[in-house]
This record gives C-alpha cells, sequence and structure tokens, in this order.
C-alpha cells in the first residue's frame, strides 16, 4: 500500500496527527516500534486538561494547548472521553509565594484565561476544607480539569484507523535514506517509500531526527515519580492542588484521578534512561509526606500504586516543531508535560505545515465516531449494568466482556500493558495479586509479552 506520510511514534501526539491527517484525506502510517500504542512516554503523567494559564505568553505551545483544549471539550462526548471537573488552585503557602499570586493572575489573564480569580484563605479553605491550615491565598483557574490519559489517544488511533490510515506496532524505524523526492525508511518490518515523514519519536526523537540532518536538538529525559492513594482518599480533594512554580519546576500538585484515586507528583529528574523509568524508595517517600503535609487527612489512607513517568525534554522549554520542505521531514519534538492537552492542538499545526508544504488536505464532511469505552469512576461502567456478566478483576471493577472488547477489534491490546491502558485490569489495591491468573487465561496467546499458549481452566 502506497502512503502519503509515514509518523514516527506512537504516543498522543503522533496519534492525534494520524488522526488529523486521516480526516482531512492524507493516507497515513504510524510506526511505533513498541508492541502497542503508548508505550513511551505517553504512558505515565498526571492526566490533566490544562488551560495554559502558566504557558509561555505568545508562545506555539500556548496556541496548541488552547486549541486542543477547544478541541477535545468540542469531540469528547462524540468519543466517550471523560471530563472530571474540578478546576485548579496554585497555593502560597509562604509571603514570597503569596507575593508571586498577582503575577501568575496576570500571566492567565494575559493568555486567555480570563475567568481565573485570586482567592483569599477564607474562600480557599470553603473550597478545599482538608487543605493544611497556613495557606495565605491562591489563584483559581477554573477550566483545569482531570481526564483519562489513555482513552483518548486510543479514540484518536480508532478514529484515524476508520479513516483508512494504518498503525504498524512493533515496528521500529532503523534508519532512511531520501532518494529524489522519496524516503526508503528501514524498519524491523522491512523498507517503507513514503514522500513525507513525521518525526512525533518523543523520547527517541534526537536519534530519529538523525535520519533527516544532524539534530538540532538532544532530548534530556526528565523522570516524574508519582505516589496514588487509595481509592478512599478521594473525598479529601476537589480540586488539583498546585504549588507555586519555580524557574526549574511547577512542582508537586495533589489532585483526583479518573479512576477514583488521589494522586500525588510529579518529581523533576533529569535522567539518562530512555525506557521502563524506574522509582526510588526515598523519592516516593518524600512525595507521601509532601502530600500528606498538604492534606493531612491522607496520612489515614494508604498508597494503592506507583509509576514514574519520562518527559522527553530537550535544551529549551519550547515545542520544537519545524517542516523542512526541500527534505520531505516534518519535526515534533520537546512536548513535554503539556503534550497530552497540546496533541490535539500540534496535530492541526502540523496539518497546517504538510498542507503548506507538501499536500492539500481534503476535510470530511461526516467524519466516522469511534467512541471508546469508559474507564472513569465518575460515569456509569459495564459492572454497574444489570448483568455485567463475570468481574475479573474486582478492585477496579473490570468485567470479562471490557477484557474480551480489548482483546478484539481494530486496535486490541498488543501486550499486557495496552490490556491494562484499555481496560485497568490489575491496577487496583491488589496489583494484580488476585486477578493476573484469570487475566493471563483470557489474554494468553494474544498478547506479546504473556504465553502463547492459553493456561489451563
Amino acid at each position: 500500500m502506497k502512503f502519503d506520510v509515514a509518523i514516527i511514534g506512537g504516543g498522543v501526539v503522533g496519534l492525534a496527527i494520524l488522526r488529523r491527517l486521516a480526516l482531512g484525506g492524507v493516507s497515513a502510517v504510524l510506526l511505533e516500534k513498541g508492541a502497542d500504542i503508548l508505550s513511551g512516554a505517553s504512558k505515565g503523567n498526571s492526566a490533566l486538561l490544562h488551560t495554559g494559564f502558566d504557558a509561555p505568553p505568545g508562545s506555539l505551545e500556548l496556541a496548541c494547548m488552547r486549541a486542543g483544549y477547544a478541541e477535545y471539550l468540542e469531540i469528547r462526548e462524540r468519543l466517550n472521553l471523560p471530563l472530571v471537573v474540578t478546576g485548579g488552585l496554585v497555593v502560597a503557602w509562604n509571603d514570597a509565594e503569596a507575593a508571586q499570586l498577582p503575577a501568575i493572575l496576570a500571566q492567565a489573564h494575559r493568555n486567555g484565561v480570563t475567568d481565573a480569580v485570586k482567592l483569599d484563605p477564607a474562600t480557599l479553605y470553603s473550597r478545599e476544607p482538608h487543605l493544611a491550615p497556613g495557606a495565605l491565598g491562591a489563584v483559581l483557574v477554573p477550566g483545569e480539569h482531570v481526564i483519562d490519559a489513555w482513552s483518548a489517544p486510543l479514540a484518536y488511533a480508532l478514529q484515524a484507523l476508520a479513516h483508512g490510515a494504518s498503525i504498524r506496532r512493533g515496528c521500529e524505524v532503523l534508519g532512511g535514506e531520501r532518494r529524489g523526492d522519496v524516503w526508503m525508511l528501514a524498519t524491523s518490518q522491512g523498507e517503507l517509500r513514503v514522500p513525507v515523514v513525521i518525526n512525533g519519536a518523543g523520547l527517541y526523537g534526537d536519534r530519529v531526527e538523525g535520519i533527516a540532518r544532524t539534530p538540532p536538538f538532544s532530548i534530556r529525559p526528565r523522570k516524574g515519580q508519582f505516589v496514588v492513594f487509595d481509592k478512599t482518599a478521594w473525598p479529601l480533594v476537589n480540586a488539583i492542588v498546585l504549588p507555586v512554580p519555580t524557574e526549574r519546576t511547577k512542582g508537586v500538585l495533589v489532585c483526583r484521578t479518573a479512576y477514583g484515586n488521589v494522586l500525588a507528583g510529579p518529581t523533576a529528574e533529569e535522567v539518562d534512561e530512555r525506557e521502563a523509568p524506574t522509582v526510588d524508595q526515598a523519592a516516593l517517600e518524600a512525595l507521601v509526606q509532601k502530600a500528606r503535609a498538604l492534606v493531612p487527612a491522607l496520612a489515614g489512607h494508604g498508597v494503592n500504586a506507583v509509576y514514574a513517568g519520562l518527559r522527553p525534554a530537550t535544551e529549551s522549554k519550547e515545542y520544537r516543531i519545524e517542516a523542512l520542505a526541500d527534505r520531505g521531514w516534518i519535526t515534533v519534538a520537546g512536548i513535554r508535560s503539556t503534550g497530552l492537552t497540546g496533541s490535539l492542538g500540534i496535530a492541526s499545526h502540523v496539518a497546517a505545515l504538510y498542507a503548506r508544504d507538501f499536500g492539500s488536505l481534503r476535510e470530511t464532511s461526516a467524519p466516522i465516531w469511534t467512541p471508546v469505552p469508559n474507564l472513569c469512576e465518575t460515569r456509569e461502567r459495564p459492572w454497574q449494568a444489570a448483568d455485567p456478566g463475570e468481574i475479573v478483576c474486582h478492585c477496579e471493577m473490570v468485567t470479562r466482556h471490557e477484557i474480551d472488547a480489548a482483546l478484539s477489534g481494530p486496535l486490541p491490546a498488543g501486550d499486557l500493558g495496552g490490556l491494562k491502558r484499555r481496560t485497568r485490569c490489575m491496577m487496583g489495591r491488589c496489583q494484580g495479586f488476585y486477578c493476573s491468573w484469570r487475566v493471563t487465561q483470557l489474554a494468553s496467546g494474544r498478547l506479546a509479552d504473556l504465553p502463547a499458549e492459553p493456561l489451563p481452566a
């Protein structure tokens, strides 16, 4: 099959670009070296929908975030994507931080987030009664919300497939050569000839960029570790509680998750690792103590899970998005913590670059909508139906029907991590201790990292 474009990288940004090009009538293929989508940076983040209130004014990042935010709200119901309405609170705990609140508010207004307001301590505590005493005030950003970081990119992928796009998993790009007007990409699944390549390789973006040119940037992975408190902690936090940021980091936040837990994190550590980020006990204990200092009642609730994510940072805080018109190449790199929100806006920006330099888009007048199963705890889930059938994972209340559905269809789970992200199985309090045998029995022979033969009944 001939393609107009190859997108390298199956994270949320690559999938959003695939969707946007497919909706524009462009024949596109996405190449992901992992066994499933979201195998890299996109699988571990704080799952927030950002307004851009604190983004650099006038930046491409802000423009993409605002466009992405608006499009997510526009399409989410047709794709069955959740929105946990929380708002965000930037809380000041000392005089120096309180002195920064007017500037934070002014930047929010300058960035178009005009509903942001300053709260006095009494109003703050009326909204967040479980906060530790001593807060001096806050900036409220009503539009900051919690979403499901896994369902959104899956929906983008499915809609792209419905419009003729292709996704090749387990397809690592090994090199490439430009011959005339065509790229000859060497991949682990054979050679691919394609006129235009989009580098959305995330944590490996600098190495992939080396195919087209000497990279003008280097990826410097930044690790963020998180702790997830038990579902019993949910009533203790209403908003996304944010610290006053520093020059280096936005700091540790505490918020609800779409899955009914309370999250604390991330740390900000520059590391060399690009795969399988590790967690360390000291950092996790510090996060727990920080969260309990902010919300003392969390001391009565245990930690459900821990995880770490990697952000593909570069030397610059700015997005690195550029079209090389004479090389048939578009670079999409340096997309850090705002990538989930910005992905749809980034996709529109990349589509505009493609239309300017490489070929026209023919927008469909009747898009096909591909709603995904609901994983959000604030909406009805399959186990609540009159006849849900077998409950396989009791911690997260995942049914056999959900697991079977995730293992079939146009983009079935490719590995155990992909199955977890599609269903929440094995991600609850016992972390799979009780349900892993049954999950493996159902999924063996169908996932890359499970036995080829199904387990006996």
